[in-house]
C-alpha cells in the first residue's frame, strides 16, 4: 500500500519525495527509487504518531541545501572531466 501511495507522492512538484525519487532513480531504477520513498514515507508517519505533530515537507531544494561544499566540489570536478577550465568566485 505504501508504494502505491509513494507514486503519486513522487510525481507532486515541488517536494521532498520527488527530489528524492529523481534523485535515486538515475543510480538505482524506478521501482527501487519508489520503494526508498515509500520507506520514508513510512518512517514519516512513524514519527508523526509517536510524537504527535504534523508533516513538514523539506522541499525540493533540500538536497541541494544540505551540503552546498560537496555539490560545488562535484560538479567543479565533472566541469573539468568535461575539459571545461573554471575559475572560482565566491559570491555571497
Amino acid at each position: 500500500m505504501m508504494v502505491q501511495i509513494a507514486w503519486p507522492a513522487a510525481r507532486k512538484k515541488q517536494s521532498y519525495f520527488r527530489a528524492q525519487f529523481l534523485r535515486l532513480k538515475s543510480r538505482r531504477g524506478p521501482k527501487k527509487a519508489i520503494l526508498a520513498v515509500a520507506a520514508s514515507m513510512l518512517t514519516d508517519v512513524y514519527y508523526m504518531l509517536r510524537d504527535g505533530v504534523e508533516f513538514h515537507d523539506l522541499g525540493d531544494q533540500y538536497f541541494e541545501q544540505r551540503d552546498k561544499a560537496r555539490l560545488t566540489t562535484r560538479l567543479f570536478q565533472r566541469l573539468r572531466d568535461l575539459g571545461v577550465e573554471v575559475e572560482v568566485k565566491n559570491v555571497a
